[in-house]
């Protein structure tokens, strides 16, 4: 069973930056797509930033330009840099990863299999 395990969270003023980290182990397969995923009360999941086996990244619209995905050469790890954050990126974020080397739909949650247990990142204006 793979596990996902979230840092890096935390609460900064408008404008500042973050960088989340998501450590994974006991991967059983020789790819994987991995995403970020935020979710604010109330609301539902929605998807972040996604990086398939091949580097390939997809992002929401209402983060392009300002937040980065990446993972690490031996693609144990995969990071989420966070820059110029506003009010409306305060959630719970959470790493997903999927034994597929390439997603058909990368921001759906129901894409994927394995879940952290999520880090909370807040913005205060």
């Amino acid at each position: 069973q793979v596990q996902l395990v979230e840092s890096g969270g935390g609460s900064v003023q408008a404008g500042g930056s973050l960088r989340l980290s998501c450590a994974a182990s006991r991967y059983t397969s020789s790819s994987y797509s991995m995403g970020w995923f935020r979710q604010a009360p109330g609301k539902e999941r929605e998807g972040v930033a996604a990086i398939d086996d091949d580097g390939s990244t997809s992002y929401a619209d209402s983060v392009k330009g300002r937040f980065t995905i990446s993972q690490d050469n031996g693609k144990k790890s995969a990071y989420l840099q966070m820059n110029s954050l506003k009010p409306e990126d305060t959630a719970m974020y959470y790493c997903a990863a999927d034994a597929a080397r390439r997603l058909r739909k990368p921001l759906n949650r129901y894409e994927y299999n394995y879940w952290g247990q999520g880090t909370q990142v807040t913005v205060s204006s």
